[in-house]
């Protein structure tokens, strides 16, 4: 059980880089700048940070199947909220911006099946 439950773990965390390489490329090709990705904080993580002009974007990408049970946006909680504002502002701090003085958003990137959805300023 210890095996499958590895592989399960394995292959959830490729299928979340899968799609996070398919949100990078089309925000890329939106004209953002690439910062980092993947980045893991005890409070949380951040998927994607990329540069809007001079906005800092923090990216959550989420991907569900299909829409039977709602589309892929609507599972970012107001808790997975927090813990990514956390982390972002963790982030911040580790580059020496100022959180007062730096321009910054939180946006969310959606694939529900073959859909797709860019919701700039999400929370």
């Amino acid at each position: 059980m210890v095996m499958l439950n590895q592989i399960l773990r394995a292959n959830k965390k490729q299928i979340g880089e899968y799609y996070e390489n398919i949100a990078c490329q089309y925000l890329l090709n939106k004209g953002l700048i690439f910062l980092a990705h993947n980045i893991q904080f005890r409070q949380g993580e951040i998927d994607l940070i990329m540069l809007d002009k001079d906005c800092i974007v923090f990216i959550e990408v989420r991907y569900r199947k299909n829409a039977n049970f709602g589309d892929a946006e609507m599972t970012v909680t107001l808790n997975k909220q927090n813990k990514i504002k956390q982390a972002a502002q963790l982030w911040m701090i580790e580059q020496n911006l100022n959180i007062e003085d730096t321009a910054f958003r939180f946006d969310i990137f959606a694939i529900t099946g073959k859909s797709q959805k860019w919701i700039i300023n999400a929370f």
